[in-house]
């Protein structure tokens, strides 16, 4: 009988693999197992559940995508208003419909600003708290001291690559784990893409903003307006992005908490995190 890996020599282990096979790629018993040090009961009540905080989030994400769906409205009501007026001399004509549409995008842009900040404020809470429980889970893979999770959100530039950072290090940290302490990875898919969105968005907003601040003639304030209708649309799409990156994080923590300090030989038996 040849080796079942090389086929080329006879095989003399019960796994069927040659003297070199069998030296090379030892059987899973054989093999050391590599536990990376993890945490203790001594740390593990500093763990504290992102679920409620995590909803809140989830909650005023849904109500962003709701006020972005009126901003989109208001902007598209500004552009007719204003392409109406448009004629070939390009005289400004002001009218009832222009007064209308920019008081109503002033208030659409007041209200997405009050319900962004609420989000914001909830959203960093979260973040903080989900960072500290990965300092519990494994403190090896956060890169930033705790205090990050605030802070690199206020960093002028940094804060487009900061925040990401800090972010894949709670996700590896809270990625699901075996009994054993071994690691199966967890895809960051959805981290990457809600980080990608918003970048890109706020971008977006900001360079819109400025146009529309900036513009004077009916074209200039219609073209202002269409940017700002598509930063609206992208906005709805990170806040998508963003609900299902707060979902997954979450819950990867609560799988991860259920497994209590490791090495451990079973399950904790319960699925929650300590509050």
């Amino acid at each position: 009988m040849l080796c079942t890996t090389c086929r080329t020599r006879p095989a003399a282990s019960a796994d069927g693999l040659c003297t070199r096979c069998a030296a090379l790629y030892p059987s899973p018993e054989d093999r050391p197992v590599s536990v990376t040090p993890g945490p203790t009961q001594e740390t593990w009540h500093r763990l504290r559940s992102p679920v409620g905080l995590g909803r809140a989030v989830v909650v005023l994400l849904g109500i962003v995508i709701a006020t972005d769906l009126i901003a989109v409205g208001a902007g598209l009501i500004v552009r007719n208003a204003y392409t109406s007026t448009m004629f070939a001399d390009r005289v400004y004509v002001t009218n009832d419909a222009q007064a209308y549409a920019n008081v109503l995008y002033g208030a659409a842009g007041a209200l997405q600003s009050l319900v962004m900040l609420a989000t914001a404020v909830l959203f960093i809470l979260w973040f903080q708290r989900v960072r500290l429980n990965a300092e519990v889970f494994d403190a090896d893979e956060q890169r930033m001291k705790p205090g990050w999770a605030i802070g690199a959100w206020f960093v002028p530039i940094g804060n487009l690559w900061l925040p990401r950072r800090i972010a894949a290090g709670i996700w590896a940290a809270s990625g699901f784990t075996h009994t054993d302490g071994s690691r199966r990875p967890v895809s960051q898919a959805p981290l990457n893409l809600w980080w990608t969105a918003w970048v890109i968005n706020l971008v977006l907003v900001r360079y819109a903003t400025r146009r529309y601040e900036q513009a004077d003639a009916p074209q200039e304030i219609v073209d202002a307006a269409g940017l700002a209708v598509a930063s609206d649309v992208l906005d709805i799409v990170a806040a998508v992005l963003a609900i299902l990156f707060v979902r997954r994080l979450t819950a990867m923590q609560g799988e991860r908490a259920a497994l209590g300090p490791y090495p451990h030989a079973e399950p904790a038996a319960t699925g929650a995190v300590p509050s």
